[in-house]
């Protein structure tokens, strides 16, 4: 791992942890009834600072692109890079939709628990899309995170099927996104700012279609706290979070692997565990959830010793 790939994964590990308790925030504390509109808000809100970033010359959408250079499409990317990416950003929507409903049904240190099965799927759909081989030592650490998240889930006494169901369906669609990064992010031509920008133009009219019909529009003009200081407050960090979050995500497996980015996630857990517990509450203590928790802390941790020894 490079120092870069070092500093992408402490940033995603930072933004992440953030992220899930400024979702949680407003989607439990504040009963917001759509997570899907807080998707929506996050894509508007990361196209609208991507494209003003691209016009001033901030950045660039490609890899080794000039921030001089002017750029006469209108959409900034050429129509054929798109449809490039066309995969990678339906597995985006499905990846975000899926993840943010993920959070509402299940208590946060019980949520991160049964996030870290992430990485078997990861696997798989690694050596499937990439025919991507791990060694022995990888296999035992992440056998060891698993052991220990069902141990900890074992007794969870909030036992909830619909919010379970639906965190593993989360880790699902988490390891495809990961693994479709790594396979076509790399192809494109474009760096993790014009891959993040096709992502928002080709998801965002979709997902705007899909609220209008279910009628989660509707719901969030009749929200009794849409404009409460404190929800702006936290709808507003939500969405400058997510811009860095899907950033670092692109940057962390770019640069690393799809299963770097889901051990990173494993590792950002113990300070998501103890803050989510903290403000939020929802796990009683129990030894057996002690126990599978410090199992997967061991097990991240020696996933990360072998991949900085090149095992």
């Amino acid at each position: 791992m490079t120092k870069r790939g070092a500093y992408a994964a402490i940033s995603y590990m930072s933004c992440a942890v953030l992220l899930i308790l400024f979702n949680k925030a407003a989607l439990s504390s504040y009963s917001f009834p759509s997570a899907n509109v807080i998707t929506l808000f996050q894509m508007i809100c990361s196209c609208s600072l991507l494209y003003v970033l691209r016009r001033w010359k901030i950045i660039s959408f490609t890899d080794g692109g000039s921030l001089t250079t002017s750029d006469a499409k209108a959409n900034l990317v050429p129509l054929e890079t798109l449809i490039h990416t066309l995969p990678l950003a339906f597995t985006y929507l499905l990846y975000m939709l899926v993840t943010m409903e993920s959070v509402r049904g299940v208590n946060v240190p019980m949520y991160t628990t049964l996030r870290r099965t992430t990485v078997v799927f990861t696997m798989i759909m690694e050596y499937i899309l990439a025919g991507q081989r791990y060694a022995p030592p990888i296999f035992g650490s992440v056998g060891l995170i698993v052991l220990g998240a069902f141990i900890a889930g074992a007794r969870d006494l909030s036992f909830d099927f619909y919010g379970y169901a639906v965190v593993f369906l989360a880790n699902f669609t988490t390891a495809i996104y990961l693994a479709t990064i790594s396979r076509i992010g790399k192809s494109s031509g474009l760096n993790s700012f014009g891959l993040m920008w096709c992502n928002g133009i080709i998801c965002g009219p979709v997902l705007l279609f899909w609220t209008f019909i279910r009628g989660d529009l509707q719901m969030t003009m009749n929200f009794p706290y849409l404009f409460s200081p404190g929800f702006l407050a936290i709808l507003l960090f939500s969405c400058i979070l997510a811009f860095f979050l899907n950033y670092s995500i692109f940057l962390n497996t770019t640069l690393n692997s799809a299963l770097t980015q889901t051990i990173c996630g494993n590792l950002k857990d113990l300070f998501t565990i103890a803050l989510g517990w903290t403000i939020f509450g929802g796990l009683p203590f129990d030894i057996f959830n002690v126990i599978g928790q410090s199992l997967g802390f061991v097990g991240s941790g020696l996933y990360a010793y072998y991949k900085l020894i090149g095992s």
